[in-house]
């Protein structure tokens, strides 16, 4: 058991002081919230076999509470347990509460449920705002203080916003988040972490607070950069970037591993402390993935990977292995100029099991529809985003009547994804990121449109915006009303096991989509699984309910990753697929494809 006695954590002249002695955190990433966590143990002790001594972490507030008033501290959220794993590793931990977080996550971290009012003012100190924050970190903190080092847990750093010197200035913001958080009893140093240029660190911090960096490279003209503004204590870099994420219909990033420890051994050359982004990524399961606008709408991928040390599947990889020397030369057992002895490697990971799941049983969404929301016969003139309902994720079916001749229907935004039905037949689609507004419709009574929310912007001035489809709608320049609109409740519908399947035909080989396709398969519980999606076009995958993340035929990944504590001896497959499929097999393969890259 991990020693529980009262500690002290503190930001000397020149270095971090641990129980009064120099010490440098040598920390890395693992985000609770994209791990199994029947697998947090297993990631925390690979970071410290790989030469580290600290484990950071954001806090997602916009999974812990969905909806207003809700604070979810079970599963794969038990962030409590998740702090008490890495105490027993004899390991410390940063927290970084926010309540941005940034990290290629739905919204950033921010509810969804907080943009209702738009008098609310994020991210600067505006009463709504900040009243929600208060509620946020009433629930947060305590979890948190009480793990503190000086109440004999691993917490020795807790972060006040993030990369705030990105989007404002509001210095009166970062106050009352200093106040909260020692109000809510963290006793710990208090840190803010900026992109090392003049006007960032100068907007972002306070002078009370230790300022550190964000970079992957460079170090020491960044690190030069950093101690202009911290004048005194460690240097720290709070964000090494070892590698970047993915966006749907781009590549697959990945750097080179040699390349990436040379950066890595020059910051340690310096002297100062680090933090991997990532040690390892994870996955961004369900719909948690987020997005950037910058003039394009680029949703990031399932795979969070983001070529870290530990591959998202928890394999240790030729980067993993390039750090673990190169930490060995600056952890506390190294000697003057000598490399420490390297701790035993962790047991390798060996391939998936390969076979095939015929999907024998199938429902079309429109057949799945009573399951699937409350079908009532109300009507709406103004268009309502998915938000004016309290859907925050996943998908909502906008429905009209058409008039008789009509021809092109056109909307003023589409967020992010509408497939258009004329009589329940596919028309198009349009598409956020192609910029799309009108389509021609063909003659018929009922247009239907099936909108997903492909992940929120997570980072900019587009935080926040509302989902669905943005009105006036015209139907040949006349705005059309008459709406009915219908939050989706899929993961509800799977999670059911709907007896509204039907077997399908031994002959047929192919999916006409929108449906839904089910078929069983044994498996041997707590082994890892790679499910291939080629061939699927676009949809959503599901296993024993466990929603596994989007596919999408634009790549880059081609597979998902399967957590073996969701398998059990007698197994569940269900696929939403958009757009139908001949593969009506689900194949699951050796080994994960992320995809092509950029060389």
């Amino acid at each position: 058991m991990a020693d529980s006695t009262p500690g002290d954590f503190a930001i000397g002249d020149t270095d971090f002081l641990l129980n009064g002695q120099p010490f440098r955190v040598l920390a890395g990433a693992i985000h609770y919230f994209r791990v199994h966590p029947d697998h947090w143990a297993d990631r925390i002790h690979k970071a410290r076999l790989m030469g580290l001594n600290t484990i950071e972490t954001y806090v997602a507030w916009n999974a812990h509470s969905p909806q207003r008033g809700e604070f979810a501290t079970d599963g794969q959220l038990d962030l409590a347990r998740f702090l008490d794993l890495i105490k027993a590793e004899g390991m410390y931990a940063i927290v970084r509460p926010g309540p941005f977080i940034c990290a290629e996550w739905d919204n950033g971290g921010l509810p969804g449920w907080l943009f209702a009012d738009p008098a609310v003012g994020v991210r600067r100190n505006e009463p709504l705002y900040m009243t929600a924050v208060a509620e946020y970190f009433d629930q947060l903190l305590p979890i948190v203080a009480s793990r503190q080092i000086d109440q004999g847990g691993p917490v020795i750093l807790v972060q006040i916003e993030n990369e705030y010197g990105a989007y404002g200035d509001d210095k009166d913001y970062l106050r009352a988040l200093v106040e909260l958080n020692r109000a809510g009893g963290i006793t710990v140093p208090l840190t803010t972490i900026d992109q090392p240029t003049d006007q960032m660190l100068d907007d972002g911090s306070l002078p009370e607070l230790h300022k550190t960096g964000s970079f992957g490279s460079r170090a020491t003209e960044r690190l030069a950069t950093l101690r202009r503004h911290q004048r005194t204590g460690p240097l720290m870099c709070a964000e090494f970037w070892n590698g970047w994420f993915d966006h749907w219909g781009a590549h697959h990033h990945t750097t080179s591993a040699e390349e990436s420890a040379r950066e890595l051994d020059d910051l340690l050359a310096t002297g100062a402390s680090v933090s991997l982004y990532m040690f390892t990524g994870g996955t961004n399961f369900g719909f948690t993935n987020g997005a950037n606008d910058k003039g394009v709408f680029q949703p990031t991928v399932t795979s969070y990977d983001y070529d870290a040390p530990l591959s998202e599947s928890g394999e240790v990889t030729a980067k993993y292995l390039a750090f673990r020397e190169v930490l060995a030369k600056y952890g506390p057992a190294a000697g003057a100029g000598a490399a420490a002895e390297l701790p035993p490697l962790p047991t390798p990971v060996g391939d998936a099991p390969a076979f095939e799941v015929a999907l024998t049983e199938s429902v079309s969404l429109w057949d799945a529809l009573p399951e699937l929301a409350e079908t009532s016969t109300a009507t709406v003139d103004t268009l309502p985003s998915m938000d004016a309902l309290g859907q925050y994720t996943g998908f909502a079916l906008y429905r009209s009547r058409l008039a008789a001749g009509a021809r092109v229907l056109t909307l003023a935004e589409v967020r992010d994804r509408a497939q258009v039905f004329v009589d329940g037949n596919p028309v198009g689609v349009l598409q956020r990121d192609h910029h799309d507004r009108s389509i021609s419709l063909p003659a018929g009574e009922r247009v239907d449109l099936l909108v997903e929310d492909q992940g929120r912007v997570n980072y900019g001035p587009r935080i926040g915006e509302h989902k669905g489809l943005i009105g006036p709608v015209t139907l040949d320049g006349a705005e059309l009303g008459d709406w009915q609109v219908l939050p989706l409740d899929v993961d509800g519908f799977v999670a059911s096991g709907s007896a509204r399947f039907t077997e399908r035909p031994g002959n047929s080989a192919s999916l006409s989509g929108p449906v839904f396709a089910r078929g069983r398969f044994d498996a041997e519980p707590g082994v890892d699984l790679f499910l291939s999606t080629a061939g699927w076009g676009k949809g959503q995958a599901w296993i024993n309910g466990f929603n596994l993340g989007r596919f999408w035929d634009r790549g880059p990944q081609t597979t998902l990753y399967v957590p073996g504590p969701v398998l059990r001896a007698s197994n569940e497959l269900v696929i939403l697929c958009l757009h139908g499929t001949e593969v009506a097999v689900a194949s699951f393969v050796p080994r994960p494809d992320l995809g092509h890259t950029d060389y």
